[in-house]
């Protein structure tokens, strides 16, 4: 077992963390500037990450994440479809009994919180809670995870009409259809499909995948747009997210069919991922707190996603290797509070306090490293 009993003695009892960490826990120069990075021990900076998760932002009384870890307890559906993504990261590193008992409590807490029901408004939102429980039947074998997302899946399908041509609605009120809507549903019919081998499930995925690439992808950039209704295509948010389900969704398309055209999608979108328009100085950008805190961690997801399952060269998984491992240390050694280990939505920076949504997305980094780590990737 990776986490040690007393951490998670503390984590459950949300006591302060100071009593069970030593500072630095990193073994490095801590987040002095201009010095030179050493190597991390990411699996133990991965366990204070999920302590601190646990510590700081559960709610021991409704089973869900707090909005924020000064005490906010206002529940959001689809920041806690990531926590539960974060958690599973931290099972599968791990395989402790104690995060899986974790996650089928959040899974409980999350149906009640939301009305007793995973139905939600927003298609997106049940999107996510759908790809956090794909992941979680694969890892788990835990058949309530599959029943849960094939509700959701088939819910979010009722989405999808031929107004501008198809795509799925971002909501039931049926006005718009962007990115988050249609991405990660390109990504959970290839996942149904690899599942249940159901011919339909990759009809849906090719057919999602060719809408959102029509209509809302540069052709010759690979920027992914995020949305568009009856007054046109919004061209101006340019947000990480959106490059990240796009990125997935061609990856798995490509695994399914062997199409190299997917790839090389998702490769023109993570290469133009990593320019100014998403990063300064090579490092992701500041997209604020509330929803945009998460936005980072999900380009994480998915460029961990090409490196992993990408067959790509050589040359292109070192260069994504090396823009996550610096992005991990910058952040671990820059922009984590200690003892507490609190993420900010800047990774140069530390803050006194966050929001579940950006605590989420640098706990989704420093998983990412664990598993680069482990992979050999990385020292």
């Amino acid at each position: 077992m990776n986490i040690p009993f007393k951490l998670l003695l503390c984590a459950a009892l949300a006591v302060s963390l100071s009593a069970c960490l030593k500072e630095p826990v990193d073994d490095g120069p801590g987040p002095g500037a201009g010095k030179k990075p050493v190597t991390q021990n990411w699996a133990k900076n991965a366990d204070s990450s999920y302590v601190s998760l646990l510590g700081s932002f559960y709610n021991q009384s409704g089973k869900y994440y707090n909005e924020n870890s000064a005490g906010k307890a206002d529940f959001h559906y689809w920041r806690n479809a990531h926590a539960l993504d974060v958690l599973l990261d931290a099972f599968i590193r791990t395989n402790d009994e104690q995060v899986k008992a974790r996650m089928d409590e959040l899974l409980e807490g999350m149906r009640v919180k939301n009305g007793n029901t995973y139905i939600n408004h927003f298609y997106d939102d049940m999107e996510w809670m759908a790809l956090a429980c794909i992941r979680a039947y694969e890892a788990t074998s835990d058949t309530k995870y599959k029943t849960t997302a094939e509700l959701l899946w088939t819910d979010i399908k009722t989405g999808w009409d031929d107004t501008w041509g198809g795509g799925i609605y971002w909501n039931k009120e049926r006005k718009n259809k962007n990115t988050p809507a249609n991405a990660p549903a390109c990504i959970i019919a290839a996942r149904m499909y690899q599942l249940n081998q159901q011919p339909e499930d990759l009809e849906w995925a090719k057919k999602i995948y060719q809408w959102q690439k029509s209509n809302l992808v540069d052709p010759a950039s690979g920027l992914v747009w995020d949305g568009l209704d009856g007054t046109g295509t919004n061209k101006a948010w340019k947000f990480t997210y959106n490059q990240g389900v796009y990125i997935g969704s061609g990856v798995e398309l490509y695994k399914i069919t062997g199409e190299t055209a997917y790839l090389n999608d998702a490769l023109k979108t993570a290469n133009n991922a990593l320019t100014g328009d998403f990063t300064q100085g090579n490092i992701m950008k500041d997209e604020g707190g509330g929803d945009g805190g998460l936005f980072k961690g999900i380009l994480v997801r998915y460029l961990m996603l090409l490196i992993t399952d990408g067959n790509i060269s050589a040359t292109d998984k070192t260069k994504f290797v090396n823009f996550l491992k610096l992005n991990a240390e910058t952040l671990w050694l820059q922009g984590t509070t200690r003892p507490s280990i609190i993420f900010g939505p800047k990774w140069t920076a530390t803050v006194s306090s966050t929001d579940l949504s950006t605590q989420l997305s640098g706990a989704m980094l420093i998983e990412a490293a664990a598993r680069l780590k482990t992979l050999g990737l990385i020292e």
